[in-house]
């Protein structure tokens, strides 16, 4: 076998369930992933942790008065931090520092302005404005200008924890490193003004960056361009209080039109140097080394990894939100489906003439079993009570826990029983086809119980003789606990709802197991039931559609099912389900290019299947993602509203579904929970199939315990 036969064969052999440690570490890792990518973008784009709070406070009775009377830069590194020292800019000397920045649109124009003066200058820059704008960080430096961290997200440090602080200061040196390989020791608040300024809740931020070795710059001038005075105002602003006097002056090369900014930043240098003034930095005006120093070893590498992620995360955020109206769309067109197409089902079938004469010929029942010894009896005793000649075939399969041995006592004389090696479950309904009696044959499970009119409904739309199958209406049995009341929500509406669609399109993808029928004359045209896929209820159904018969769903044959009780139950039951789907739609891709009806299902019904039942599930988890991100760090009264309305909308779907399938719509209650729980497993189950289909990880079939607790409900007896 050719290496290409192999590969399109993986897909189809039977896997090994990976073990349970790994079964949930891939797909939460890669969900993970996913929300670090939506926090790392937030972040760049100040979004995360945004804090627009700004403190007012006038007490100052813990600073000391050399501070409020001292220069702009305040020492309070090592030995200094209990009594932190003042530094005033020297005489005929100009410290030229921008804010907020830096920006793609003034921050280069600024540059332009300084390099054409021969003009250095002090940027103190934040954050995430840094890790948008990587090379403008690199052109500041190779302008021979200084850097100062002016924090990540810009918020009022007086309101901050200590570990608020660290975290700021920290990921700004991480950013830095990332994209110029340096770290700056100079600091200057957000919100800040000149040090007369200080106050009692400010100074203690001031003393704690200076003990982590920080030199704290505020300013001696003003210009408050950010509230665009005008030119002369900003220029009148920025002169020495006194002539000759030293002085810092502060301006901002971000945060809005800076058009004020770029023209009055060339009259203040020209004045100042027409008056005999130098222009230099922070650094050079008090005689000491340049605060921005290179990095190198893990903080140079742990800064391109951290720039490298985030610009991943800013790209990678339009594909995600393209995504999720990928996702919404899917959803609502879905929902669109079944408003339109389940209420014309519903009306058909009230029709008991919709499908020609009544089917009245004895119909055989197959009923594949290995180790239901809980449940046998309880599924025998139901076919006991059918109002509809039949014969039971029940197939053993194996069994090792006495399951032969309960029909044996049983003795009812309308069941067969058929022993054989244990050889699964495909082989076990051949053998029940081979030794059946009757041209229809229903198929069942061993845990599933019928009502006495299930297989009379289930067989008449075969007095349409252009009918191959019929699907049933499978109902949870055990619904009274929380796990079983969110399936049983997810049956009723994911599973009959969806069906009553797809069987108006005539493109229904699957017979469930626990009650279906068939031709056998369909049956034996595609071979019988194949062991190919772990879903061989879908394989067969597949094949009978692209064989050319058309498949309708029966919903007044109800079957009853024990559903699984514990999560772990349902994982490994959904797991098989859906990598078992997945498989089945890969053996049958060729239809997409097929002719006739296998055409048909090709480019109607298995897109709508691989949308509506791989990508859009896949997708799905985007929007919890998005709604987890909107709650933390966006809008959470609108992103709650939103989330809202989506629950309102999917509770009166499934309203309308339990309406439909005459259920009581008290289960309800618990669908805002399953939408917080429920769902999110069935996500990781569904990705975890589709790692472990793209991985070629090995999954087996596994028998779920079952407690024989399912009976036909009192109200759905006649």
């Amino acid at each position: 076998m050719s290496r290409h036969q192999r590969r399109r064969q993986s897909l189809l052999r039977p896997r090994r369930l990976a073990a349970p440690p790994l079964r949930f570490f891939m797909p939460l890792s890669l969900l993970a992933c996913l929300l670090a990518l939506l926090v790392l973008r937030g972040l760049a784009t100040n979004e995360a942790f945004h804090d627009s709070r700004i403190a007012i406070s006038v007490d100052k009775t813990t600073v000391p008065g050399n501070l409020l009377k001292g220069g702009p830069i305040i020492d309070a590194r090592g030995t200094k931090n209990a009594q932190p020292v003042s530094y005033r800019i020297p005489d005929r000397t100009v410290v030229l520092s921008f804010d907020d920045g830096p920006s793609p649109e003034w921050t280069p124009k600024i540059l332009e302005v300084l390099a054409a003066r021969n003009v250095r200058a002090d940027f103190f820059v934040t954050g995430a404005m840094t890790t948008r704008h990587p090379d403008l960080i690199r052109q500041i430096v190779a302008g021979g200008h200084e850097l100062g961290v002016h924090t990540f997200t810009h918020p009022d440090l007086v309101y901050q924890s200590h570990a608020r602080i660290s975290w700021e200061l920290a990921q700004t040196q991480l950013a830095l490193a990332g994209v110029a390989g340096v770290h700056s020791a100079l600091f200057r608040p957000p919100y800040s003004s000149d040090a007369s300024a200080l106050d009692d809740w400010n100074y203690p931020v001031i003393k704690y960056v200076g003990a982590r070795g920080y030199l704290t710059a505020f300013i001696d001038r003003d210009t408050d361009d950010w509230k665009r005075p005008g030119v002369e105002e900003i220029v009148k602003a920025a002169m020495p209080s006194k002539p000759g006097a030293g002085a810092l002056i502060l301006l901002h090369d971000a945060g809005g039109d800076r058009t004020q900014t770029l023209t009055a930043l060339g009259q203040i240098i020209d004045r100042l140097q027409a008056q005999g003034y130098r222009f230099t930095t922070i650094s050079d005006a008090l005689g000491a080394s340049s605060a921005t120093v290179p990095v190198q070893g893990f903080q140079l590498w742990a800064g391109k990894g951290y720039i490298w992620a985030t610009q991943v995360a800013v790209l990678t955020l339009p594909v995600l939100v393209a995504l999720l109206a990928v996702v919404g769309f899917l959803n609502f067109g879905r929902f669109a489906l079944m408003l339109v197409l389940a209420p014309i089902h519903a009306r058909r079938s009230k029709r008991r003439d919709a499908w020609g004469p009544p089917v009245t010929e004895p119909v055989t029942v197959l009923v594949p079993a290995y180790n239901e010894l809980e449940c046998i009896a309880n599924t025998l005793n139901s076919l006991a009570a059918s109002d509809y000649p039949i014969e039971v075939i029940v197939i053993d399969d194996g069994s090792s826990d006495g399951t032969a041995d309960i029909v044996e006592e049983m003795d009812l004389p309308f069941v067969r029983l058929i022993r054989q090696a244990n050889g699964g479950k495909s082989s076990a309904l051949n053998t029940g086809i081979a030794a059946a009696s009757h041209d229809i044959i229903v198929m069942m499970d061993g845990d599933t119980v019928f009502e006495p009119s299930t297989v009379r409904e289930l067989v008449q739309p075969f007095g349409d003789p252009a009918i191959g199958a019929v699907a049933g209406n499978a109902k949870v049995g055990n619904r009274d606990s929380l796990i079983g009341a969110w399936q049983h929500i997810e049956y009723v509406l994911g599973h009959n709802l969806d069906r009553r669609m797809y069987d108006m399109l005539n493109v229904i993808p699957t017979i469930p197991g626990a009650v279906g029928a068939f031709r056998r004359e369909a049956l034996q045209r595609v071979g019988g039931m194949s062991d190919d896929t772990l879903a061989e209820d879908t394989d067969i159904t597949i094949a009978v559609l692209c064989d050319g018969w058309r498949i309708v769903y029966a919903e007044h044959a109800r079957a009853w099912t024990e559903a699984p009780a514990s999560l772990q139950q349902l994982w490994s039951q959904r797991y098989r389900w859906s990598y078992g789907s997945m498989q089945a739609m890969w053996k049958h891709r060729g239809a997409v290019t097929a002719r006739g009806p296998a055409g048909r299902f090709g480019r109607l019904g298995l897109p709508l299947v691989v949308l509506f039942g791989v990508v859009a599930p896949l997708l799905a988890p985007l929007v919890d993602l998005f709604l987890l991100y909107g709650v933390l760090f966006g809008d959470a009264p609108i992103t709650l509203t939103s989330w809202g309305g989506f629950i309102l909308l999917q509770a009166a779907l499934s309203w309308y579904a339990f309406r439909l399938d005459r259920e009581r719509p008290w289960h309800l209650i618990s669908l805002p929970i399953q939408q917080l729980v429920y769902r999110q497993l069935m996500y990781i189950v569904l990705l975890q199939s589709a790692i472990t289909a793209m991985t070629g990880g090995r999954l087996r079939w596994q028998k779920l315990r079952r407690t024989g607790e399912v009976a036909v409900p009192v109200e759905a007896r006649p």
